[in-house]
Parts: structure tokens; C-alpha cells; sequence
């Protein structure tokens, strides 16, 4: 009955209650999408870290090279000589060592040359076919599989460089022979061949390459980076500094350069959540005014309330419960309003980045604590007003009708 009567009192002034469930709302639905993109995010640079120590590439940004080779969501600063790489790639400081080299693209998509390693270094499974075994045989992450449609057998023109209008190669026709099962790592967003597929793709003298051949001498080839996974954690700190004082190269740490990227993100998703909060905030006082002003207009309502045999205590819950009601609302609407934004968002940084997030994902722990935040907020908006009803002084107020 009480719960009743609240969600009728909501509505005596619509415009009021439009007012506040639009600010919580907007206050709700920003800090979830926020919650969601930092996990996720985390997660899929997490993810793609694992067993890489070091990235050796050109000299210049550190954290473009990071980006680049263990991402792929950024250019890379340069091209390395594979023969000088390939020193260090055989020192007995390292265990494991995966070359890539880059050049083009399919759809948008980035074809990466490297070796075997690439899929035991990130346990990569095949749904079906097999891995490639020669010149111009591709493997196809799960997510370009699913959203351009390439089965086995297809076969396909890469374009060069990163943009979908540059130059098409159509020397050679790639061939898909495997596609990789969904690892949620950045291999989904990948076409990956040997390492001369890329090198022949891009060579001016083809007069001694046939298709197919697998054996071919590496001199003056070029590569983009090498992904490092090394057996001493001294190798790790003082190659960062011996690399680059003694060859054309560097060596970057991922979570020196990744934790460097969350602090800078951190400090504008605190920023951008302090505002969501602040503008539940102003709900807060929305709800408070709105309910303090329709006391004097209610307050004969209370009396006939508490003449038909309410209790002070149920008519201080009356209002409570308005209040409440109108922040679960407002809640309910944050958290569609934010699944919405974080779909639209995917879709943009798909087609951007070749990187999307999941809307359909709930946290259940942050979440809940969001929720428990907003029904805190109506509560304290509601207590001065609560109270006021529950002192209501009957006689004096219908005296006084």
C-alpha cells in the first residue's frame, strides 16, 4: 500500500521527478561505461603481455613500440635488421624469441609475418585447418573470421601499409589454411604467414623466389620488432640500456611502458568520474528540493494518512521510499543508457582500431556497490523531508485547513 501511494506521489509533479531521474541517470551510466572500458581494457592489455619481457625494435618511442608490435594499435617507430636481431634473439639470456614483420593489410586488417613460436609463445589453438607450412598460407584470427567471412580455401589480395585504399599487392594471393579459435588476445585481430611472405611481398627482385619454396637466406631482409621472453630478470634491466648504447635498436619493457599508460589513464577516468559523481550529487539535491517543497502541499495528505490509521513511522517511510524509488530508477536506466554507450563505442573502436569491448558484460561487484552509492544518495536527500512528515503535528495541521 505504501508502495503504492510513493510511486503515485512521483508523478504529482513529473517534471521534478523527469528532472532527477535524467541527472542520475547520465551520472550512473557514465561511471558504469567507465567501470567497463577500464576493466576490459585492462584485461585485453593484460592478456596480451604475458611471457613478453622485452620488445626489441627501432630507437624512438618506447611506448609506440609496445603499442605497435605487442598491440597493434599503432605504427611502428621503424624497421631492424633481421641479422642483427637475430643475435640477440639466439643470446642464451633468451627463451623464447618471436619475430614480426609488418607491411599490409587486408580490410583494415594486419597481415604479420613471424614464425611457429607466435602460437606456442600465446597458446594459440586452431577451430580448423592448419597452421601455415609455406610461402603466402595464412592463419585468420577468430574475429576476422567471424566478421568478414574468410573460410578455408579463400584466397586474397593484401593492400600495403596500414590503410584499406593503398596499393594492392596482387603479385601473390594469400591463402587461408587455419583459423585460430577466440583467445580474447590481439591474435584474434590478426593474419599471420611466415615471415617471407612479407619479405617477398615487398621485394623488388623476385627473379629467384617460387612460390612456395621455404627455405631463404635472410641477408639484408628486414623485420619490425621481436617479442622477448628471457631466462634472467638482470637480462631484462640492463638490455634496456646496452641495446640502445650499442646497436641501431632498443629494448622496451610492456609493463614498464603499459603502467606508464594506465597512471596517465587513471588520472583522466578518476577526473571523469569525480564529474559523474558530482552530478549524482546535484540528483541528490534535486531529489531533497523537490521533496522539501511538496511538503506544505502535502502535509494534509499526511494527516489524513495518520487519521486512517498510519503510523509516523510509515509516513517517514513513505518518503523515503519515494526517494528511493526514484534512485533505482535512475539507476536502472544508468546502467541500459551505459551498456548503449559501450556498444556504440565498440563499434567505433572496431572500425578504428580493430578492437572491441563487450556490452553485455556486468560487474557485478562494482555494480552493486554503484547501486548501494545511489540508494545512499536518495536516502540522505530524503531524511530532512522523511523526518518532517514524521513530526507532522496532526491536530495543528487540520486546525490550521
Amino acid at each position: 500500500m505504501i508502495g503504492k501511494i510513493a510511486w503515485k506521489n512521483l508523478w504529482f509533479k513529473p517534471l521534478n521527478t523527469f528532472l532527477s531521474v535524467v541527472l542520475l541517470t547520465a551520472s550512473v551510466s557514465i561511471i558504469s561505461i567507465l567501470m567497463l572500458l577500464q576493466k576490459q581494457f585492462e584485461e585485453k592489455f593484460s592478456s596480451s603481455m604475458d611471457n613478453i619481457d622485452l620488445v626489441l625494435g627501432a630507437k624512438g618511442s618506447p611506448l609506440q613500440l609496445i603499442l605497435s608490435s605487442v598491440y597493434q594499435i599503432d605504427a611502428p617507430p621503424g624497421n631492424i635488421a633481421y641479422s642483427e636481431a637475430e643475435f640477440w634473439m639466439n643470446n642464451p639470456m633468451v627463451e623464447s624469441a618471436v619475430p614480426l614483420a609488418y607491411g599490409d593489410n587486408y580490410l583494415g586488417y594486419k597481415i604479420v609475418g613471424t614464425s611457429d613460436n607466435y602460437f606456442t609463445y600465446f597458446d594459440l589453438k586452431l577451430t580448423e585447418g592448419t597452421f601455415f607450412t609455406k610461402d603466402f598460407e595464412v592463419v585468420v584470427g577468430a574475429t576476422i573470421a567471424s566478421n568478414i567471412g574468410l573460410k578455408i580455401g579463400d584466397t586474397f589480395f593484401g593492400t600495403h601499409g596500414d590503410s584499406e585504399e593503398g596499393e594492392i599487392h596482387d603479385e601473390h594471393a594469400y591463402k587461408v589454411v587455419g583459423i585460430l579459435a577466440s583467445s580474447g588476445k590481439v591474435a584474434d585481430q590478426l593474419i599471420l604467414s611466415n615471415m617471407e611472405s612479407v619479405w617477398h611481398m615487398h621485394d623488388h627482385d623476385e627473379s629467384n623466389h617460387q612460390s612456395g619454396e621455404e627455405i631463404h637466406p635472410h641477408e639484408d631482409k628486414e623485420i619490425t620488432a621481436v617479442l622477448l621472453k628471457l631466462r634472467n630478470n638482470m637480462a631484462k634491466v640492463t638490455w634496456q640500456r646496452i641495446i640502445p648504447q650499442n646497436t641501431e635498436m632498443q629494448a622496451a619493457s610492456p609493463i614498464l611502458e603499459i603502467n606508464r599508460l594506465f597512471s596517465l589513464f587513471g588520472v583522466g577516468i578518476t577526473a571523469v568520474k569525480y564529474l559523474a559523481f558530482g552530478i549524482m550529487f546535484i540528483s541528490g539535491i534535486s531529489i531533497f528540493v523537490a521533496l522539501y517543497n511538496t511538503l506544505k502541499e502535502r502535509k494534509y495528505e499526511f494527516a489524513l494518512l495518520r487519521i486512517g490509521g498510519a503510523s509516523k513511522f510509515q509516513l517517514f517511510w513513505l518518503v523515503l521510499l519515494e526517494s528511493i524509488i526514484l534512485c533505482i530508477v535512475g539507476f536502472v536506466f544508468g546502467i541500459i543508457f551505459g551498456r548503449v554507450g559501450v556498444y556504440f563505442l565498440s563499434i567505433t573502436t572496431q572500425e578504428e582500431f580493430k578492437t572491441a569491448f563487450d556490452p553485455t558484460e556486468f560487474l557485478w561487484k562494482e555494480e552493486g556497490l554503484l547501486l548501494l552509492a545511489t540508494i545512499s544518495v536518495g536516502v540522505f536527500a530524503a531524511i530532512l523531508p522523511a523526518w518532517k512528515a514524521y513530526s507532522l503535528n496532526i491536530s495543528k495541521t487540520l486546525s490550521d485547513a
